[in-house]
């Protein structure tokens, strides 16, 4: 049984749920590396990251260097003498750190690897309509998410699922993942998998605003799975024009309706109780969403103070 000497890194709540597992199962953390304090909110005061708030609670050694290269870091990580690092939603790692520890430096990915490299995993696999999604954990190298895989787990997409529950989930399942790849190093009884696909791989590119205005001139489906995609965050936007106004709104929940009809893509379709846009054979039937200035809302909420045009139409 190998004695390990573990540094985490890690920054937001997907990586302090995981460092908590390995705190609660006793695992000797000798350091914890997290983004430095940043700005936030109306007042722009500094803020800590989830993962400094807890390794703080936990009397744990904390580092937040701004340049992971600087030699003055460096000196003072390899002082901490770990022999094993661990990362969760950080950022990519020079050689000189992922290469320090003598049993190496493991990442864990919210995505079936090779598949879904990248940024943003949870919204690509929803995006895209994917049924079935999972964690991976696999020690790091010089490119991104390209390692040799330790471990895996798959979980099942259910039908409506947003980016929020899959991301509550995956952090849960990711954390248990991490808890078995800890066991496997600590007994030397590590095997691992190249990364190999005989297909073109599904990327899991960084988000833009551009990424997430709403196409009415998509299918159903495509629209759909690209509102839940992108909710809770970042959202998926449209502009709606009504009237003479042009509104951004954010669109948080959605459902298909298959129905003939004949209005152009885009037109806007209202009740008192209902707003849908007309689609390729149907509509979407906004469900959930929020307007400037105001906090997200049931689109009945909505309604009951936005008189909609009819002519309305979303660009």
């Amino acid at each position: 049984m190998r004695d390990l000497r573990i540094v985490f890194m890690g920054t937001p709540e997907f990586a302090a749920t995981t460092l908590a597992r390995l705190v609660e199962e006793n695992y000797n953390v000798v350091g914890v590396i997290t983004a430095p304090d940043r700005p936030a909110g109306r007042g722009r005061k500094l803020q800590q990251s989830d993962v400094k708030k807890y390794a703080i609670a936990h009397n744990l050694k904390v580092l937040q260097p701004t340049n992971l290269k600087n030699e003055a870091f460096l000196d003072t990580l390899k002082a901490i003498n770990a022999n094993l690092q661990i990362v969760v939603a950080f950022r990519m790692l020079p050689r000189a750190v992922w290469s320090m520890p003598e049993y190496g430096t493991f990442n864990l990915h919210a995505s079936l690897l090779p598949d879904y490299r990248g940024a943003a995993p949870i919204n690509w696999v929803l995006i895209n309509g994917e049924t079935e999604t999972g964690v991976t954990t696999f020690f790091i190298d010089d490119k991104i998410d390209t390692g040799e895989i330790i471990l895996q787990e798959k979980i099942d997409i259910e039908k409506d699922e947003n980016a929020g529950t899959l991301h509550d989930k995956l952090m849960n399942l990711g954390a248990q993942l991490v808890l078995k790849t800890v066991h496997v190093i600590e007994r030397a009884t590590v095997k691992t998998k190249k990364q190999t696909s005989d297909k073109k791989l599904k990327e899991a590119h960084k988000i833009h605003k551009d990424t997430c205005k709403v196409d009415w001139t998509q299918s159903p489906a495509t629209i759909h799975n690209h509102i839940r995609g992108l909710s809770p965050y970042p959202t998926a936007w449209t502009t709606l024009v009504n009237g003479p106004e042009e509104i951004f709104v954010k669109i948080y929940k959605s459902a298909v309706e298959i129905i003939d009809h004949k209005l152009k893509n885009g037109t806007v379709h209202c009740t008192k109780k209902e707003l849908k846009v007309a689609v390729e054979n149907g509509y979407i039937k906004l469900l959930e969403i929020q307007l400037p200035g105001k906090r997200k809302m049931k689109t009945q909420e909505v309604l009951n103070g936005l008189q909609i045009k009819n002519n309305a139409h979303m660009l």
